[in-house]
């Protein structure tokens, strides 16, 4: 029996408790999230997506509930120490990098996260030469710009990147903010593909955010849609690989309020 990688009981968080402005983003979440699951998250603007990511990096954290990984309570932790099981890519190309940056160096700094970094984090021999094959694998030509800053490369370059530093050290988790939601529709095809790629070579444990319906449906072995801070819509294997937007939209059109999910 696959282990149970995340689980969230009855977790909840409220933003302005007391107020008039109170917001229950998630509203008493229970879920199981099993070793290499890759799930695709989806509702409208507001449903709780982004809060259920921040409340599993440490960011924000719970009122009530557990939150446990990889079958330690962590609860309580702090962002900072979240580091040691997890990875993440936002949206924007440049938050996960550091522009002013080399490549090399980029790379270096991700394959020391969660580590004690002293000073071994820097470019060595072996390092450039584990990070050419590794920039390969992007077919993007990154691997002959090592010495290159990172400020330099396009919004679809610097994506990519980000995705192999977050994978570098084989995190627990990897969470995935609408990576590709500031791309063109041509790159994020792209960073999506190296997404799914890079989820099942290293059997990663991964939640995706998207706003793009077709995107959820295809990627990932596992999709739910949260609406009002709760999973509405649970499904997992032959059943998600049958899944429609046609299907969804007949079972859930009132509540998919945002119509870029069905673009």
């Amino acid at each position: 029996m696959t282990e149970k990688m995340l689980v969230f009981e009855g977790i909840t968080k409220i933003f302005n408790p007391g107020t008039q402005d109170e917001k229950r983003a998630l509203n008493q979440i229970d879920l199981d999230v099993r070793a290499g699951d890759f799930i695709t998250i989806i509702g409208s603007n507001g449903a709780g997506k982004s809060t259920l990511l921040n409340v599993i990096a440490g960011t924000h954290q719970a009122e009530e509930g557990r939150l446990i990984i990889d079958q330690k309570d962590v609860t309580k932790t702090p962002d900072y120490k979240m580091a040691a099981y997890i990875s993440r890519v936002f949206q924007s190309p440049t938050m996960g990098t550091a522009g002013e940056m080399t490549i090399a160096e980029n790379l270096s700094l991700a394959d020391c996260r969660g580590k004690r970094r002293g000073l071994k984090w820097g470019v060595t021999r072996a390092r450039k030469k584990r990070f050419r094959e590794l920039l390969k694998m992007l077919e993007l030509g990154l691997e002959d710009r090592l010495n290159q800053a990172v400020g330099l490369l396009s919004g679809g370059q610097r994506q990519s990147l980000t995705l192999l530093m977050a994978t570098l050290s084989l995190p627990k988790l990897l969470l995935l903010d609408e990576h590709t939601a500031a791309l063109d529709p041509r790159t994020a095809a792209k960073v999506s593909e190296l997404t799914n790629r890079m989820v099942e070579e290293n059997q990663l444990t991964a939640l995706m955010v998207t706003h793009n319906m077709k995107q959820a449906i295809r990627s990932g072995n596992r999709m739910i849609m949260l609406h009002e801070g709760k999973v509405r819509f649970d499904v997992r294997g032959k059943e998600k690989e049958n899944l429609t937007v046609e299907e969804v939209v007949k079972r859930f059109g009132a509540t998919l309020k945002d119509e870029s999910l069905l673009s």
